[in-house]
């Protein structure tokens, strides 16, 4: 069953050109920002989080040795992954 609009209702969505309730003249300039831009972190701040992350990895598994590099290469994905560089 559809429902229709009431009069006031459909006032008061013609009032809102754009949906918000503000006219796009009435509000002020904003920088648009890119949905897919990644975050910018330096080289070193990403070092870092890999190797808190292949840290956090190596920890879980009870520092056995053998799989340092295997810990490394797993981080740095996450990392790149949840950064959204990768």
């Amino acid at each position: 069953m559809a429902v229709s609009k009431t009069a006031t209702q459909k006032s008061k969505a013609a009032s809102k050109p754009d949906g918000r309730g503000v006219s796009a003249a009435a509000r002020p300039s904003v920088p648009e920002t890119r949905k897919d831009a990644a975050p910018s972190i330096s080289a070193e701040e990403r070092r870092r989080l890999v190797e808190r992350a292949a840290y956090f990895r190596a920890e879980k598994r009870g520092f056995a040795p053998g799989c340092e590099l295997e810990d490394w290469v797993e981080a740095e994905a996450e990392v790149l992954r949840l950064i959204g560089s990768a």
